[in-house]
């Protein structure tokens, strides 16, 4: 392997961040020859695919020092630890400082009790490798406590980024030659609880554009339904620059799993919500996630799922088959079948392919506005993938005409 440092990173976009962040800390360390595995625990199969990357790389690398951090390294460190491929396990608080790098502790486990984290640092980073749109972290951590959600005792409380050091972050990407950001965190929805003056995500987004009138294109990562307040939907319908689609933490359609899951919201209220959108910003692109096979879930609470995705014209779903995690309540509370919960997922994605292929023939005769990132190929505005018929520099944005769609991707002719 090289010198350089190998960041290889699970899950989320904030893990995405985050992987950046140690990336830079790991050069200006001048830390040679080390793998940083960060991982996620959002599913068990999370960790498993995480387990297997960290036997190969250390079989692809084995001069290497291999360092394991995220998720499923804070809430269970020794079990990595125990693994004869690590080095050493550090927590979700440990990564992000730069003496983790610098000056790593001789200690094989370097877990800090995360919910005793009271701040969040907003790490400046020059950019992302191999992507044309960036991720800042503008939020962490979650005071909420879902029946299926390990993710609180990964990540800690909830706690905001200031808006100044969110600026210059944004400031410092778009010198970097990004045309687009992406607001990430673990619920951003709750963004500025703990801040003076409890400013709310529409307000923190609406003084971000103002501050930074350059930038092209913010996108908002998955947002709490519960939560999303009048200063982000007035946003919503007046600025062109908030990209039309959105992304809401659905879960699922039925009100009595979803008071089983202790979520905040009811059927009711997402479809509201999103009627609510579509009135804002008719040709918005709605997203959801969508977990398939909760315990005690019957055929009849599924189906109220599956419908959901028609009566709220849901296109980008994320389905997740229920995956049961030690330490939660719903892990006590009697379990489907791995064969009916498979099948459920299924039966969701379908349902999700579907809705997206008619939205994809949908957008034929349209124009699109495509960011580029590599080789002809980009994303646009709604998220949607887009081949273009010729090459341009990764990060332009280039408004086309869309011809056709083959396979997920819409075809895309830009103006001679």
């Amino acid at each position: 392997m090289t010198a350089e440092p190998q960041v290889v990173s699970f899950g989320c976009r904030l893990n995405a961040y985050e992987s950046e962040v140690m990336r830079d800390h790991a050069k200006a360390a001048g830390t040679e020859q080390v793998v940083i595995i960060n991982t996620c625990a959002v599913t068990s199969e999370a960790e498993r695919q995480a387990r297997q990357a960290i036997r190969r790389l250390r079989r692809q690398n084995p001069g290497a020092r291999i360092v394991v951090t995220g998720c499923a390294a804070q809430i269970d460190p020794g079990k990595y630890a125990a693994m004869p491929e690590v080095d050493q396990v550090i927590g979700n608080a440990e990564k992000l400082r730069p003496e983790s790098f610098a000056t790593p502790s001789p200690e094989r486990i370097v877990v800090a009790d995360i919910m005793d984290i009271r701040e969040t640092a907003g790490h400046l980073i020059s950019g992302f490798e191999g992507r044309a749109r960036a991720f800042i972290e503008v939020q962490q951590g979650c005071d909420h406590r879902c029946t299926f959600c390990i993710i609180p005792f990964g990540r800690g409380p909830n706690r905001s980024v200031g808006m100044g050091r969110i600026v210059e972050q944004v400031e410092t990407l778009l010198a970097a030659g990004f045309a687009e950001v992406v607001l990430t965190g673990v619920d951003i929805a709750s963004y500025g609880g703990d801040l003076p003056g409890r400013p709310g995500l529409g307000q923190m987004a609406r003084r971000l554009l103002a501050l930074c009138p350059s930038l092209p294109r913010l996108r908002l990562s998955s947002l709490d339904p519960a939560v999303v307040d009048d200063d982000l939907l007035a946003l919503v319908a007046e600025e062109p620059r908030l990209m039309p689609h959105f992304h809401l933490s659905v879960q699922a359609g039925d009100d009595t799993i979803l008071k089983r899951m202790k979520r905040r919201h009811s059927r009711a209220d997402v479809l509201a919500l999103a009627e609510r959108l579509r009135r804002l910003r008719p040709d918005l692109a709605l997203g959801a996630d969508l977990i398939a096979g909760f315990p005690t879930e019957t055929d009849d609470m599924f189906q109220r799922s599956l419908d959901l995705v028609e009566q709220m014209g849901l296109t980008h779903l994320h389905v997740f088959p229920y995956s049961s995690r030690p330490g939660t309540p719903a892990a006590r509370m009697p379990q489907l079948s791995g064969d009916v919960v498979r099948e459920r997922a299924a039966q969701l994605r379908a349902r999700g392919e579907g809705a997206m292929a008619a939205f994809l023939q949908g957008r034929v005769g349209r124009t699109a506005s495509v960011l580029v990132e590599r080789d002809g190929f980009g994303h646009s505005e709604h998220f949607l993938p887009v081949r273009l018929g010729q090459q341009f520099e990764p990060g332009t944005i280039v408004p086309a005409m869309v011809s056709g769609v083959v396979g997920d991707s819409l075809i895309a002719e830009t103006a001679p």
